[in-house]
C-alpha cells in the first residue's frame, strides 16, 4: 500500500511520459560498422521495454551526423519474434502530423503519439525506411540485437524479405510511454560490461535487463523503468569509443525524467587501453583522475535530485591474451585502489560490489571460469545475472531521501 505521500507523487507524475528503453547514440566510428545503406532500404529493430503503456513515443537520433537525413515511413508494431511482428498491432507513426521526416544533423526527434499499448518486458519492433541513399553517422555500434536490413519499403509487412543481420543500432535511441502507477527510472550508466558485450544476441541476458525483471517482479513497490546507457569502449575521463562519460552525462542521464538512481560501472578502459593495442597513443591515468570524474558525476547528479550507486570495477586479468596489453600488475594496482575508494570513501549513495560478484576467490584478479564470456573481460550470460543479482533491490525501491 501507498504512503500519502507516495500517493500523492503517483498523482502527479500519472500522465507523464518517461523512457521505458534507450540506446546512448555514438559516433560511427567503427570498422565493422556499415558506413551507409543504399536507397530504398527498410531498418527494422527489435527494443525491449521495461514499463509497459497505452501510448508511445520515438525517439530518433542524428546527433553525430554532418547531414540531414529523410526517414519515412516508420511503422511501430509488437514483436513476434524475429524480424516478424503480431498480426493487427502495426501502427503507422507520425512526426507533426506527418509520415515523412527529417533528421537534422547534430539532432534528435521525437515522434507524435502511438496508439499501441505494450505491456512490461515486451518487445516492440520499430521498422524505418530510407528512400534515399544514407550516411550512418549515428550509431549504438554493440547492441546484442539483430537489426533486420531488407530492400525496398516494407515497414508495414509482418516480416522482412531475405533481410541482412546487423548488430547494431541504427538512429533509434528512445522508446517512450505514458506513465502510469508512478514509474520510477533507474540508468544503468557504463561502458561494454553495461552494453552486455558477448551476453546472448537477442536474449536480454545484460546485466540491466536481468535488473529490470527483478525490479518489476510481482510487488507493492511499482514499476521501475530501467534503461540501459552503456557505450563499448567508453571511458570516464577521455573520448574513444563514445564520447566521455563526462561529456555525455547530461544527454543520457539529466536530460531523463523520472531518474531516481544512476548504478554507475565505468573507468576499466580509463585503466586498460593506454599503451594497449586498441589506443597505444593514450595517456595513462591515475586512480585519483578517475576517482576525480566520479566525484564529478556525483555532484552533477545530485544537483538535479538523483542519487548514484558506484560499482566496483570488475576483474580483467587474461585480458591481454585477446586485447595485448590490456591488463598488467601496475593496471591492476590501479583498479584496486579505486575499487577501495569505491567502498570505502562514502562519497556515493550506495555501493554495489561487482568485483566481488564477478572474482575468482582463487584468483581475485581474474574473472570466476563460470562468469567468463572467454575474453576475460566480459561476463557470459550468467556472470552478468550475477552482476544484477548483486545490486540491492529494497535501496532502489526506497521512497524519499
Amino acid at each position: 500500500m501507498l504512503h500519502a505521500d507516495e500517493d500523492a507523487q503517483a498523482n502527479a507524475f500519472n500522465g507523464r511520459w518517461v523512457a521505458t528503453w534507450t540506446a546512448s547514440a555514438d559516433r560511427n566510428i567503427y570498422p565493422t560498422a556499415p558506413k551507409s545503406f543504399p536507397a530504398a532500404t527498410t531498418v527494422r529493430q527489435i527494443v525491449h521495454a521495461s514499463v509497459g503503456g497505452n501510448q508511445l513515443r520515438l525517439r530518433l537520433s542524428n546527433e553525430f551526423g554532418t547531414a540531414p537525413v529523410t526517414v519515412g515511413p516508420v511503422h511501430v508494431a509488437l514483436s513476434a519474434g524475429g524480424a516478424k511482428t503480431l498480426p493487427n498491432s502495426d501502427r503507422t507513426v507520425t512526426f507533426g502530423g506527418k509520415t515523412i521526416a527529417t533528421l537534422y544533423a547534430g539532432a534528435p526527434l521525437i515522434s507524435d503519439p502511438i496508439d499501441l499499448p505494450i505491456a512490461p518486458l515486451s518487445d516492440v519492433a520499430i521498422s524505418l525506411f530510407l528512400p534515399n541513399a544514407t550516411l550512418l553517422g549515428t550509431i549504438h555500434n554493440y547492441a546484442a540485437q539483430t537489426a533486420y536490413v531488407s530492400s525496398g519499403d516494407n515497414t508495414a509487412a509482418p516480416d522482412q524479405p531475405s533481410p541482412t543481420p546487423y548488430t547494431s543500432r541504427f538512429f533509434v535511441s528512445g522508446l517512450l510511454v505514458k506513465a502510469q502507477n508512478q514509474p520510477r527510472t533507474v540508468v544503468a550508466f557504463g561502458d561494454s560490461i553495461t552494453d552486455g558485450q558477448n551476453s546472448t544476441t537477442d536474449a536480454n541476458k545484460r546485466w540491466p535487463d536481468v535488473l529490470s525483471r527483478r525490479l518489476n517482479g510481482n510487488g507493492p513497490w511499482g514499476a521501475f523503468a530501467v534503461l540501459n546507457q552503456g557505450i563499448a569502449g567508453n571511458r570516464v575521463l577521455a573520448d574513444l569509443a563514445g564520447v566521455s562519460a563526462l561529456a555525455r552525462y547530461d544527454r543520457d542521464v539529466l536530460s531523463l525524467p523520472g531518474v531516481q538512481w544512476v548504478v554507475l560501472l565505468e573507468g576499466i578502459n580509463d585503466i586498460g587501453f593506454p599503451g594497449g593495442s586498441l589506443a597505444p597513443n593514450a595517456n595513462s591515468v591515475s586512480a585519483d583522475e578517475i576517482i576525480r570524474g566520479y566525484k564529478q558525476l556525483i555532484a552533477r547528479s545530485r544537483e538535479h535530485g538523483i542519487k548514484v550507486m558506484g560499482g566496483t570495477l570488475t576483474p580483467f586479468k587474461g585480458s591481454e591474451v585477446p586485447y595485448p596489453a590490456y591488463w598488467s600488475s601496475q593496471k591492476e594496482t590501479t583498479r584496486q585502489a579505486v575499487n577501495n575508494w569505491i567502498r570505502t570513501s562514502g562519497a556515493f549513495d550506495a555501493v554495489v560490489d561487482f568485483d566481488a560478484a564477478l572474482r575468482d576467490p582463487a584468483n581475485p584478479q581474474s574473472l570466476l571460469p563460470a562468469f567468463d564470456s572467454g575474453d576475460h573481460l566480459h561476463p557470459n550470460d550468467a556472470g552478468y545475472a550475477a552482476m544484477a543479482n548483486a545490486i540491492s533491490l529494497p535501496v532502489l525501491r526506497a521512497v524519499g531521501p
